[in-house]
């Protein structure tokens, strides 16, 4: 089978394996692939969930919890004419 000294190699490589990818993820920055951020201006009839189902894809609660993170919305209410930041 094999040697001890083989298998202490082997072993010597996983481990060195797993600290290069474990340092890779802990220092791994977002690479900005979304895009910048763009802005909105509420306009009558406009809703949170409206927004987020036009300008994001999926499911419009991920967008809607973006947006409120983004805006600091603690309540979820939006102004005719306010500004929001979408994310």
């Amino acid at each position: 089978m094999f040697s001890s000294s083989r298998f202490s190699l082997l072993g010597r490589i996983v481990l060195l394996a797993m600290t290069v990818l474990f340092l890779w993820a802990l220092f791994a920055n977002d690479s900005g692939a979304s895009g910048p951020a763009g802005h909105y201006t509420v306009h009558p009839g406009d809703t949170l969930w409206s927004i987020a189902a036009n300008h994001y894809g999926g499911d419009p609660r991920e967008g809607i919890w973006r947006i409120e993170q983004a805006n600091s919305l603690a309540s979820g209410s939006i102004a005719v004419g306010q500004a929001l930041l979408l994310p």
